[in-house]
C-alpha cells in the first residue's frame, strides 16, 4: 500500500512541476512579448515538422508545429539560447516567415515525438532508406495478397498510436513489393483516397485511406523522396530506395496537384524484375533463333518499338545480358537508368542540364564501346548519330515509338534519316506488347465463341502457311482465379512479338519513301508471325486468353 502511495505522490509532483513550468513560460511570454502556446492541446502539422531535422530541433530546443505557405510557427523554450537564435536565423534565410511561440519542455517533447510519423526511416546511404519500425522483409513475406494488404491497412488506420502513419506507409510499400506490383497509385477523391497497385500491367484497388490522414501520409512520402513539403500546387519528382537484405529496390515518385489533394504514383524498380532471359521473353522458336544470331553480330542496329509499358526496355536488357562478356565494352544511355547491370557502363539523361540522348550518344562514341543501348530515339539528330554508330562498327540497340515493326522505317524517314542509309544500318525492327499469362493452377479449358472461332479459323491458316505446322483450333482457356494468382486468373506476363528483317525486298523499297503497308506486304515472304498471329498462337497453346490478347492487340481487322 505504501508503494502505491509513493507512486501516486510522484505522479502528482510531476504533474505539479509540469503545470508550474507552463505557468512560468506563460509569464515569460508576456515579458518577452512572444505568444505563449500549450502544444499538449494543439494540433501538430506534420508538414511543419518536416521543415527541420529532428536532431537540429532537439539541439536548438525548438519545434516547428504549424505551416501555412511560408509562414512557420515555431515553439521555443527560450529566446536567449544561442542555438535557438541560430536555428531561427537559418529558417529565415531559407525564406520562411518565422513566428516564435514560447512553450514548455512538455510541449517540445510532444512535437519531437511526432518525428516518428515521418522519419521512422533513416538514410543509411545516399538515397537509401532502411525502414526500422518493422522488418520490411518480414512484411513483404506477410503481404502477398490484396486482401492481406487491405485488412492490415484498415486495421492500422483505426489505431491511435504515434506511429500509425509510419505503419500504414510500411504496409503500402511492403504489400506492393510482396505482390510484385510495378507501380503504386495513390489518388485522392472527394470521399476518400484510393490506393491501387499495378500488377502485370493492370490496376487493382487494394484499399482506401480517410482524407483526414492523407496529408500526414503524403508528407511522410514527400520527405522520404526529397520533395518540398510546402509545395502543393506544382508537380514534383523524387526518389528513394528500400533495402531488403542485400537487395536495393528503387522507388521513383511522381506527385501532381489535383482538386482533392496531390496524386502520387510510385514506380517500383525491383532488380529481380529484369531477371528475364532472352529465352523467357516469349518469342517464337524461329524468331528467337534469328534474334540470337543478329545480336551476336559485331555491328548493326536493332530497334524495338511499341507503346509505353510494352516491355521494350526489358527486352533490350535481355539482349545485353545475353551478349555481355568481359571482352566487350557495353554502354547505355537511359532516361532514367531503370536497373543497374554489372559490368555495363550506364549513363543517365539529364535534360535540364543539357545532357540529352544526343549528347549522351556522342559522349558514348568517344568511349570506344562495342555495344551501345540508347534508351529511346526521340529526334532526328539522335537517329542520325545512332545510325552512324551502327555504320561505323558498333552494335546499337534502341527503342522507337511506333505501333508496328513495319512503322519503324517510315518513322526514321520522318525523323530525317536518308532512306538508303537505313538499309545499311538497320538489321531488325521489332514490335511488342505484353499480355498477362493465365494462371497455370486455375485456368479453365473452354470452347471458343462464334466470334472467337472466326478469328481462329482465319489466323490459324496464316500461322500454318508461315510455320508449316498445324495448331489446334477447337479449344481455348479462360481465367478463373485462385489464391495463387490473387483471384485474378493471371500470373506473370509474356511478350507478343513481330519482326521485320532487312532483306533485299525491303531494301528495294527504300529507293523511294515506302508506306507502312508496302513494308508489311514485302515482309510477308520472311514468314515471321505478326502480332495478331503470335497472339492467337499463344491463345491456342493455353499461355494466355482471348480477352488478354484483344486488350493489347487489335484482332478485329481479321474478321
Amino acid at each position: 500500500m505504501l508503494k502505491f502511495d509513493d507512486t501516486k505522490r510522484d505522479e502528482d509532483l510531476a504533474a505539479l512541476r509540469s503545470q508550474e513550468e507552463e505557468n512560468f513560460q506563460q509569464i515569460l511570454a508576456g515579458k518577452y512579448g512572444i505568444p505563449y502556446e500549450d502544444l499538449s492541446v494543439a494540433p501538430i502539422d506534420i508538414e511543419a515538422i518536416g521543415v527541420l531535422k529532428e536532431d537540429t530541433a532537439r539541439d536548438a530546443l525548438l519545434a516547428p508545429f504549424a505551416l501555412s505557405g511560408k509562414k512557420l510557427k515555431v515553439g521555443i523554450f527560450s529566446p536567449n539560447e544561442e542555438k535557438t537564435k541560430e536555428a531561427l536565423a537559418n529558417l529565415t534565410e531559407r525564406g520562411y516567415t518565422v513566428l516564435p511561440h514560447l512553450v514548455s519542455h512538455a510541449s517540445l517533447e510532444k512535437v519531437w515525438s511526432r518525428y516518428g510519423d515521418i522519419s521512422s526511416s533513416t538514410k543509411s546511404e545516399a538515397g537509401v532508406v532502411d525502414i526500422e519500425n518493422q522488418s520490411i522483409e518480414d512484411l513483404v513475406k506477410q503481404y502477398t495478397t490484396f486482401s492481406a494488404v487491405s485488412d492490415s491497412l484498415n486495421k492500422t488506420i483505426g489505431e491511435k498510436t504515434g506511429r500509425h502513419i509510419s505503419n500504414m506507409f510500411s504496409i503500402v510499400l511492403a504489400g506492393a513489393i510482396g505482390i510484385h506490383a510495378s507501380d503504386i497509385h495513390i489518388e485522392p477523391a472527394e470521399e476518400a483516397v484510393h490506393i491501387r497497385y499495378r500488377v502485370d500491367g493492370v490496376l487493382h484497388e487494394v484499399a482506401t485511406l480517410p482524407t483526414s490522414v492523407y496529408r500526414n501520409f503524403s508528407s511522410r512520402l514527400k520527405l522520404m523522396a526529397g520533395l518540398r513539403l510546402n509545395v502543393g500546387s506544382e508537380s514534383q519528382d523524387g526518389r528513394f530506395s528500400i533495402k531488403i537484405s542485400d537487395l536495393e529496390i528503387e522507388m521513383r515518385v511522381s506527385v501532381i496537384p489535383g482538386p482533392y489533394g496531390e496524386g502520387i504514383v510510385m514506380r517500383i524498380l525491383n532488380p529481380l524484375s529484369i531477371n528475364v532471359t532472352l529465352e523467357d521473353l516469349g518469342m517464337s522458336a524461329r524468331l528467337l533463333t534469328i534474334i540470337q544470331k543478329e545480336i551476336d553480330k559485331p555491328h548493326g542496329m536493332i530497334l524495338n518499338t511499341g507503346p509505353t509499358g510494352s516491355g521494350k526496355t526489358t527486352t533490350l536488357y535481355a539482349f545485353l545480358k545475353k551478349i555481355y562478356s568481359p571482352e566487350i565494352k557495353v554502354m547505355t544511355i537511359e532516361d532514367p537508368i531503370e536497373y543497374h547491370m554489372k559490368g555495363v557502363s550506364q549513363t543517365q539523361v539529364e535534360e535540364k542540364k543539357g545532357y540529352t540522348f544526343l549528347e549522351g550518344l556522342r559522349a558514348a562514341m568517344r568511349q570506344d564501346p562495342d555495344v551501345i543501348m540508347v534508351g529511346e530515339i526521340r529526334d532526328g539528330e539522335t537517329a542520325k548519330v545512332a545510325i552512324n554508330a551502327a555504320l561505323t562498327g558498333h552494335m546499337v540497340f534502341s527503342t522507337l515509338h511506333t505501333n508496328t515493326a513495319a512503322g519503324t522505317i517510315p518513322r526514321l524517314i520522318e525523323l530525317g534519316v536518308t532512306p538508303k542509309i537505313i538499309s545499311s544500318a538497320l538489321t531488325v525492327a521489332l514490335a511488342q506488347r505484353l499480355s498477362r499469362k493465365l494462371c497455370v493452377v486455375c485456368k479453365k479449358e473452354d470452347t471458343p465463341t462464334p466470334d472467337e472461332q472466326a478469328i481462329i479459323d482465319k489466323i490459324s491458316i496464316r500461322i500454318k502457311n508461315k510455320t508449316g505446322t498445324d495448331v489446334q483450333t477447337k479449344k481455348v482457356w479462360r481465367a478463373v482465379g485462385c489464391n495463387k494468382c490473387n483471384e485474378t486468373g493471371y500470373k506473370g506476363r509474356i511478350g507478343i512479338f513481330e519482326a521485320i528483317l532487312m532483306t533485299p525486298e525491303i531494301e528495294q523499297l527504300l529507293n523511294g519513301i515506302p508506306s507502312e503497308r508496302e513494308i508489311s506486304e514485302a515482309a510477308e515472304s520472311q514468314k515471321l508471325l505478326n502480332m495478331q498471329e503470335d497472339g492467337v498462337e499463344k491463345i491456342l497453346t493455353g499461355l494466355t486468353s482471348f480477352d488478354e490478347v484483344m486488350r493489347v492487340v487489335d484482332l478485329s481487322t481479321t474478321l
